[in-house]
């Protein structure tokens, strides 16, 4: 299958294991279970009935193979499921099996069940990458390095800095995340549609009771054709593939051989490539920005099977379930990827130092200009500063003498050793060392 080759490597194995066809159809079980057991509370069905049900449906065995042939033709899992269930029931619990529901109930409310672990076991890998981080931000609170912008060198930050920026954001994505596995991961339950038709005035108290049951969100309302619940984790989901393919896409860039400032964790054939034995990949930052581009693509389907026309959607709803699943298990393989990498990042200080020389000083034209401004008027000592970076380049000389060599220096009343301070860029790194204390109190809490 092309699936095991193009598209499980950016998957988590685990969360695929949790994701088979049997655990969908485990999970449609419980959903069912759970509206007899609250139909059975509220004296809908008669007594033990719900407990027979779920003895009975334990024993039974689905076909797997028939129910995915039958789905084509019912337009969903669920109406095949319901068929199978029901033949697996003793005659006096048919009739009451599936009372009231209709499709839709059972495959989104499944689906919620399906999908709820694997997003929690999302948060903790989040939650172990911080941990990870936040170590790493502190090991380099004082790790000079150049800062870029537009892809070329600026001023200098700390690599701690860097390590907050990723992490911060990775926090931040988590946060709403856990909002939505806390409180947005809604029962779906509105019968034919959408009011409880059949139930009257125990429409309501059932979709709450089960609800409670499942461990789900209670809705205000059937979502059957508002989808902002799925809209809401769709984003959820994909702040999470960028802020973690932000990470993948820095270290990438520094893990170049020209820059060689990161590397990731060394591990035997990890990296390789077919023809050039002297490389080495960042194959897991591939891998996360590969699944992130993919989840990116999840929140565009789900995004435009939003709007689902009248009670129920044509086409709209069908559209949702593969990439809302597979965004998931995308996520939590890139998450299982980025752990490992932050885990065992490689830094190389040396070569963010030399990476920070390799102007001669001339990223630190702007302080220089400041110092000059005592003895000259702003666009001179502008003037200057970019000259003697010229000068430093171009003869390979320190940045600090170039400027205290040029001609309008030269002999002048500059505080030379407050010039030479002023360009060196461990000492013009801002407020980097008070952004790393200030994300790593946040992430304390």
């Amino acid at each position: 299958m092309y699936d095991l080759l193009l598209r499980h490597p950016f998957m988590s194995d685990a969360g695929r294991e949790a994701c088979q066809a049997t655990a969908l159809v485990r999970a449609m079980c419980d959903v069912e279970l759970a509206l007899a057991a609250e139909q059975q509370a509220l004296g809908l069905l008669p007594a033990g009935s719900a407990e027979a049900m779920a003895e009975q449906l334990d024993a039974a065995d689905f076909d797997i193979a028939a129910l995915a042939r039958d789905t084509a033709k019912g337009g969903n899992a669920a109406i095949p499921f319901v068929k199978q269930a029901r033949a697996a029931l003793s005659d006096d619990l048919k009739g009451a099996f599936h009372r009231g529901a209709t499709s839709q109930d059972i495959v989104d409310s499944a689906l919620m069940l399906l999908l709820k672990p694997r997003l929690e076991r999302c948060s903790q890998l989040l939650g172990q990458s911080l941990a990870d981080g936040a170590a790493l931000m502190q090991r380099h609170r004082d790790t000079p390095m150049v800062g870029r912008t537009l892809m070329q060198q600026a001023l200098p930050i700390t690599f701690g800095a860097k390590l907050a920026q990723w992490l911060w954001g990775l926090h931040q994505a988590r946060r709403r995340l856990d909002e939505t596995i806390d409180s947005g991961l809604y029962l779906q339950f509105g019968g034919a549609v959408g009011v409880h038709s059949g139930h009257g005035e125990h429409g309501v108290a059932l979709m709450a009771g089960m609800a409670r049951r499942l461990g789900l969100s209670e809705p205000w309302l059937p979502w059957h054709t508002d989808r902002q619940p799925i809209h809401a984790l769709g984003c959820a989901l994909d702040g999470v593939a960028v802020a973690a393919e932000k990470i993948a896409l820095d270290v990438a860039l520094m893990t170049q051989t020209e820059v060689g400032e990161l590397a990731e964790p060394a591990e035997a054939g990890v990296g390789e490539s077919s023809s050039m034995p002297h490389k080495r990949n960042p194959v897991g930052c591939a891998r996360i920005r590969a699944a992130a581009r993919q989840i990116h693509g999840v929140l565009s389907v789900l995004a435009n099977a939003g709007a689902q026309p009248l009670e129920r959607g044509l086409g709209e709803w069908h559209a949702e379930w593969a990439p809302l699943v597979d965004g998931v298990l995308l996520l939590e393989g890139a998450l299982e990827t980025l752990g490992h990498l932050l885990a065992g990042l490689e830094v190389n200080q040396q070569a963010m130092a030399r990476n920070l020389a390799v102007t001669g000083g001339a990223i630190m034209a702007e302080p220089a200009a400041q110092v000059l401004q005592t003895v000259m008027v702003s666009d001179d000592a502008k003037r200057v500063a970019r000259e003697a970076s010229e000068t430093a380049r171009r003869d390979g000389i320190a940045y600090a003498d170039a400027l205290l060599a040029h001609e309008r220096v030269a002999g002048s009343d500059i505080d030379a050793a407050a010039l030479r301070n002023a360009v060196r860029p461990e000492l013009y790194i801002g407020s980097s060392r008070a952004l790393v204390e200030r994300v790593g109190e946040r992430l304390k809490g």
